[in-house]
């Protein structure tokens, strides 16, 4: 169900903006409209502008509740402005050298650990860097080539008799090591290894002892590094928490400031009037958004004994141009499935939310297709504590699913893939191939017809006249399928079908109101010219194509329902399968693979089915009956 919503027009006294927020407004969930564009008919309205003045304090705070850790919770009531900001600026002094020191240390960690980065890979090159560097006739190049390169620069090496590389490490994309070449020939031996895309690698000359000694000597530093650094954290943990009452108290008034002054950027205030002194008088701000009718009524309520604020609510059909947010309010059982609805798009406002039926008809139709009372209580109770757990939609959708599995299980007498241990309730679907795929069909085609039902009553709603009436899905449309489908129904069952005259009133009419839909259309809602502009020949053959279009989809989009049937009776022959290669029908099965066959079943089919589903309810219903073009309610307050 989607929740009604009320326009509200909020104005008061400029400076008082602050104190209706805080008193009235932070307390309900309100989506704002920006004020400036949907009020641009007051002459006189210009934005709100402002800096916001509690923004420094309050990033200052945080960055000292960070020492302190845990949620904020203050006892007292909220603090004024200047008392907050004193306690922070007072706090933040106390810290300053403390954080200062800290943010050093971590500067040095990260050129610590970068040092450490380019040593690693030359740990074992045994010998000190102080010696190579005085070195007077040898050069020498730290540095890797990519594995890509590398056999043919080695093949290099080995051919020329003034060069050596010592290879010091590799993984599988570069071999680092260390190139030395006599002087006279570095510029040479250079430009081979810029051909060969040789990364240099350049190390501090400070480094004394081996590669190794210093990245073990890097490694001890950055211990006590991070020692010194966790010891002021500490440190300056204990120093605040000392303070943590006021500065939780600050903290959540500063929060509670900057969130109001945000408010600002959806407000626009009058044209100020000036007094006698010329000073600013009678200037208003004026908020513009929504709430849902239950909170828009205790707020008028509560504002209405306020002399300072002024409300006006509207209908949302009394505004023009005005899209109300959608909200989705449903029954905590069906809530999950607002997933799949969210996927596909949220309703629009004076749209039915379709989140009932895709819980009911998913579930439904998720059951059909992988009927195992065993396999049906795993998912069911494994899906249940998932969702009690770790809070996940698809676990409490796959928990649901899992209960008509299990109820299916019993109607065709499966349990974990055996079929002889229940009597089925209705039928085995292996025994009974046509009719399950015939009944799979009926079933999708009474789908059908009720999407087309949920068309007309969107149709409806939306005061479309030309979609109720004349469009695939609408009346005519439903009078085209229904009569097909009676007409299968009745050669079926083997009895006559009507007479021609009747077919011709049944099917043809419906199709020649969807072929002149357009027409019909701007007929009936007197958009003024009946055909669009262009040629009238191309608007006929556009519409016979569309028109053939719509016959293959009726067909196409029922015979897509025999799916449901085929993956019952995929089932009953995956588990088949699985009871063979256990060697069941031998009177002693291997108990291991008919358990990891249960396993990999009920993951892959129930993966499969469940995407499967998803499919029949997107392409084959939502399309016939849902746009999915609303926006989603974002509560101010709610979204902090």
């Amino acid at each position: 169900m989607i929740e009604k919503m009320k326009l509200l027009h909020i104005t008061g006294p400029r400076d008082d903006i602050d104190r209706v927020m805080d008193a009235y407004i932070s307390r309900y969930e309100i989506h704002f409209e920006n004020a400036a564009a949907n009020l641009s008919s007051i002459p006189d309205a210009r934005p709100f502008a402002g800096t916001n003045v509690y923004k420094d304090t309050f990033a200052r705070a945080k960055q000292l509740w960070d020492y302190v850790k845990g949620e904020p919770t203050a006892a007292t009531e909220k603090m004024k402005p200047q008392e907050a900001e004193k306690i922070i600026d007072s706090a933040y002094d106390l810290a300053k050298e403390i954080m200062l020191r800290r943010e050093e240390l971590r500067q040095e960690r990260l050129k610590i650990t970068e040092l450490m980065a380019q040593l690693e890979p030359f740990r074992k090159l045994d010998y000190e860097f102080r010696r190579i560097l005085e070195f007077r006739y040898i050069a020498f190049r730290l540095g890797r080539i990519s594995r890509d390169y590398y056999e043919d620069f080695e093949s290099y090496i080995h051919e020329t008799d003034h060069a050596l590389f010592y290879v010091c490490h590799s993984d599988e994309n570069y071999v680092w090591g260390a190139c030395f070449v006599p002087e006279v020939y570095k510029s040479e031996v250079d430009a081979v290894c810029m051909s060969f895309h040789f990364e240099r690698i350049s190390i501090p000359a400070s480094f004394d002892g081996t590669p190794d000694s210093a990245w073990l000597d890097a490694e001890k530093k950055l211990a006590e590094n991070r020692k010194e650094s966790a010891d002021l954290k500490k440190k300056l943990h204990d120093a605040l928490s000392r303070h943590r009452r006021k500065l939780a108290g600050a903290y959540l008034s500063l929060e509670s400031y900057c969130r109001n002054f945000d408010v600002r950027k959806y407000a626009v205030l009058t044209r100020p009037q000036t007094d006698r002194e010329g000073n600013g008088a009678g200037e208003y701000y004026i908020l513009y958004g929504w709430m849902s009718g239950k909170d828009a009524r205790r707020f008028e309520e509560e504002a209405g004994k306020d002399e300072q604020i002024c409300v006006i609510e509207e209908e949302p059909d009394a505004h023009l141009g005005a899209m109300p947010p959608t909200r989705l309010k449903n029954p905590g059982i069906f809530r999950p499935f607002e997933m799949f609805v969210e996927m596909y798009g949220l309703p629009a406002y004076n749209e039915m939310d379709p989140t009932i039926f895709i819980a009911l008809t998913y579930t439904l139709m998720f059951g059909i297709m992988f009927g195992d009372v065993g396999q049906g209580l795993c998912l069911a109770v494994g899906g249940f504590l998932l969702y009690r757990i770790k809070h996940i939609n698809l676990a409490a959708i796959i928990s649901f699913a899992g209960v008509w599995s299990t109820v299916f299980g019993f109607m065709y007498g499966s349990i974990f893939g055996f079929e002889d241990i229940l009597e089925p309730l209705w039928m085995r679907p292996m025994e009974n191939l046509m009719t399950t795929l015939m009944l799979a069909v009926g079933f999708g085609m009474f789908l059908i017809l009720v999407a087309m039902v949920l068309n007309l009553i969107n149709a409806v709603r939306a005061k479309e006249a030309g979609r109720l009436l004349f469009s695939q899905s609408g009346v005519a449309g439903m009078i085209c399928y229904g009569g097909a489908v009676f007409c299968i129904v009745l050669f079926a069952t083997g009895h006559a079908l009507p007479a021609t005259g009747i077919l011709a009133v049944m099917i043809g009419l419906p199709l020649v109101a969807i072929f002149l839909k357009e027409p019909l259309t701007s007929l009936v809602e007197k958009k003024g010219d009946l055909f669009p502009e262009g040629s009238k020949i191309m608007f006929f053959v556009e519409s016979l194509v569309e028109l053939f279009d719509v016959v293959l989809s009726y067909a196409t989009n029922s015979i897509s329902f025999v799916r449901v049937g085929a993956f019952a009776l995929s089932h009953a022959g995956m588990m088949g399968v699985v009871l063979t290669l256990a060697g069941y029908e031998s009177g002693s099965p291997n108990m291991v693979i008919i358990v990891l066959g249960n396993i990999l079943v009920t993951a892959l089919e129930g993966l499969v089915v469940g995407i499967q589903v998803l499919r029949l309810e997107y392409y084959e219903m939502f399309s016939r009956f849902y746009k999915g073009t609303g926006r989603p309610f974002r509560g101010f307050y709610a979204s902090k």
